[in-house]
């Protein structure tokens, strides 16, 4: 059994599939305090906040602990989680017909052993078609994602190509994780 330290449904269903036992519990760390251009910079600060604020509030004594942020880029750009709908909008835009690449860190901690893991997984998108791109965002599926991508849903029509693990991109590398718990 571990502690999932995120309110990720995605991650729950990630860890559900690969039959590992868990609670979910979080406490909040302000994402927007992180100044940093270097995408993998970005999500490693923001994942080692979560996890400082997670291991002050529950500790890994009792379960390990499990933290995990991702970040999305393209065109140089670190696409953050949208603020409204048109900030969505610009944001699944500038992936439209571009290479995207998704990053994921996690850290698993427990007694016996730390883990520290950066993923990425790049993405070739189609360009969106721009009605299907209005049910998107009407639909709000695009709220709390990371580059208000979905490449599990409404983006998954428009992938060319994949290079690295889908679950890297859905936000948790369960395939580096497995080997550990």
């Amino acid at each position: 059994m571990i502690r999932l330290a995120s309110s990720s449904i995605t991650r729950a269903k990630l860890l559900h599939k690969a039959g590992i036992e868990f609670i979910q519990e979080s406490v909040d760390f302000d994402e927007d305090s992180i100044i940093a251009t270097d995408p993998k910079n970005f999500v490693y600060q923001a994942t080692l906040g979560k996890y400082e604020a997670n291991l002050k509030a529950f500790g890994y004594d009792d379960f390990p602990l499990l933290v995990a942020d991702t970040v999305v880029t393209a065109k140089n750009q670190i696409l953050r989680k949208a603020k409204c709908l048109d900030d969505a909008r610009n944001i699944l835009m500038t992936q439209s017909g571009s290479i995207t690449s998704i990053i994921t860190c996690m850290i698993y901690q427990s007694k016996k052993e730390k883990i520290i893991d950066i993923s990425k997984t790049d993405y070739i998108f189609d360009k969106f078609d721009l009605d299907d791109l209005d049910r998107y965002l009407s639909s709000g599926e695009w709220r709390g994602k990371a580059g208000a991508c979905m490449v599990e849903g409404f983006c998954q029509t428009y992938i060319k190509d994949v290079h690295g693990n889908e679950s890297t991109a859905m936000g948790l590398n369960i395939e580096v994780l497995e080997k550990f718990i």
